[in-house]
């Protein structure tokens, strides 16, 4: 079993994934990163490059397997960065859309993740009890408002539904020590961060989360420099 802590980043993209990889690294932890360009072997900077297609939610346990074949022992934080959009192919008209297209964001955007919060929990039940035991996504405003920009409607549907689930989950596991956070980056005003998300205040807020945070709710608002903020 690995001495230290493991922690899988399901959608390691340039800004935040890679962001939060590294800073989880130098607080101690054995890492994974899982992407369709992960090569099932250790990269540059010595994390665990899984290759993984989030658009088949079978692929997920396969990343969970491969991370316990490595580090013997199965992650005690998940973070779940991937994320996908269909632009309408009549511009701005969002039933447009094919309906096999919204079907495959939604794995990408809900199921690949509520399949990986499943195993999540299967591995923590072989964890110390001790451990901390933490499942984060990456969100976004989207779960309490409708941002009327056609391009980002499947993106949308798929991360209310999965804020709906991460709700319910932490509300039900917490009292085991199981914690599930929707994180979501706002601007000072609450403004909603779009382009613009920080990788760097992503891996400073996620850090602090992957703590267990009992001092922060499952919606997890946040702001550069400044952590929790309630909006």
């Amino acid at each position: 079993m690995s001495a230290k802590p493991v922690a899988l980043i399901l959608g390691a993209g340039p800004r935040v994934g890679s962001a939060v990889a590294k800073k989880l690294a130098s607080s101690g932890y054995s890492v994974a990163v899982a992407s369709r360009k992960g090569t099932d072997s250790r990269n540059d900077e010595g994390f665990l490059a899984i290759k993984a297609d989030l658009a088949q939610p079978t692929s997920v346990k396969t990343a969970f397997d491969a991370v316990k074949a490595e580090f013997g022992a199965s992650p005690s934080l998940v973070v779940y960065n991937a994320a996908t959009l269909t632009p309408p192919p009549v511009q701005g008209l969002i039933l447009s859309i094919p309906s096999e297209r919204l079907a495959s964001d939604l794995n990408v955007n809900t199921v690949s993740p509520f399949a990986a919060a499943q195993q999540a929990v299967e591995g923590w039940a072989t964890l110390p009890p001790d451990a901390a035991k933490v499942f984060i996504y990456t969100g976004n405003i989207s779960n309490v408002k409708i941002v009327p920009v056609p391009l980002t409607v499947t993106l949308g549907v798929g991360k209310s539904a999965s804020s709906y689930w991460l709700g319910m989950a932490d509300n039900i596991y917490s009292g085991q020590g199981y914690r599930f956070f929707y994180a979501d980056e706002r601007n000072v005003d609450g403004s909603i961060k779009g382009l613009a998300l920080d990788g760097d205040a992503h891996a400073e807020f996620y850090a602090k989360l992957a703590t267990g945070a009992k001092d922060v709710p499952w919606h997890a608002t946040f702001v550069k420099d400044q952590g929790y903020t309630k909006f």
